[in-house]
């Protein structure tokens, strides 16, 4: 029996469509639309991770794994992607083997990767030369948000692509969004880390000095989270930070991966990040702790 959580589907035509990695993400995105309907075959690096999956959701419909990008992706009109960083989405998409080989013209690959804009706008043009389609769509919501089949996903690409993938994503989103040209999804996930790096600093310091006051901390995050201060980092992660929980959620691996490409980018763009640039530090204290697998709250950890 599979654990994808079920959800209610928007009525779609069923399509042929390709999942390239099935990590934490990808694994509940294909499966949804599986459920969804769609005709899905998959491809990760790990063949038998595919092999798992396939026998997972052979319930939901018409699925397959195949060897290669290129294989899955043969007769797909939508081939979506989520794999770790720029070299492995270039290694999934370019070459003999790479997807781009094994796509019908008119087709349309879908991003999901947390990449930069500069490897989207590289993609695109590769893609447009070779009269594919290439939409660079990271996603925010996490883990819960892909099981749950609830992402926001924030799109870079051209209208017409966009237009054409947006109710088959619906199966694993609760919001599918052009932003503006190739690399305007990548640079507003950007804008998301940003925002998420300066929040949990603000709340990890909160607590610690609440703690160190001697207050009762969950009563206190329970009375200001219905004020100003309220966030979904507050109503999610502040009370595992008090009880000093972090086995679970996005890694500060993944963080610091993310907060590298902020900073490069706004080295190109004249940006001015001080609180990112300090907060990627003190993620790198927690890497120093020995938490590359915790959660991103645990930077109250540099606090106690």
């Amino acid at each position: 029996m599979n654990n994808t959580p079920r959800k209610t589907y928007e009525p779609t035509p069923a399509r042929k469509v390709a999942f390239l990695g099935l990590g934490v993400m990808g694994y509940p995105m294909a499966g949804h639309l599986a459920q969804a309907g769609h005709q899905v075959t998959v491809y990760n690096r790990t063949a038998s991770k595919s092999i798992a999956w396939c026998s997972e959701y052979t319930g939901a419909g018409a699925v397959k794994h195949a060897q290669t990008p290129r294989l899955a992706a043969q007769q797909a009109e939508f081939v979506f992607c989520c794999v770790g960083n720029d070299d492995d989405l270039a290694q999934v998409t370019l070459g003999a083997d790479g997807a781009f080989a094994g796509m019908e013209p008119g087709s349309v690959f879908v991003d999901h990767t947390t990449a930069s804009a500069r490897v989207a706008r590289e993609l695109y043009r590769a893609a447009k030369d070779m009269g594919l389609h290439f939409i660079d769509a990271p996603v925010s919501g996490g883990q819960a948000g892909a099981q749950n089949g609830v992402l926001t996903v924030m799109c870079g690409g051209d209208q017409a692509a966009f237009d054409k993938a947006q109710p088959v994503a619906m199966a694993f989103s609760k919001a599918f969004t052009r932003l503006g040209e190739s690399g305007a999804g990548q640079l507003a996930k950007m804008v998301n880390q940003i925002c998420i790096a300066g929040l949990v600093q603000g709340l990890s310091e909160a607590i610690a000095f609440g703690q160190q006051a001697g207050l009762d901390m969950n009563q206190v995050l329970d009375v200001i989270g219905k004020g100003a201060a309220q966030s979904w980092q507050l109503d999610n992660r502040g009370k595992t930070m008090v009880a000093d929980k972090f086995d679970f959620g996005f890694a500060v691996d993944w963080m610091r991966k993310d907060l590298g490409l902020v900073l490069d980018e706004a080295k190109r763009n004249g940006a001015r990040l001080p609180v990112t640039a300090l907060v990627d530090q003190f993620y790198a204290d927690v890497q120093h702790m020995g938490g590359q697998r915790w959660d991103t709250s645990s930077l109250i950890r540099r606090l106690r």
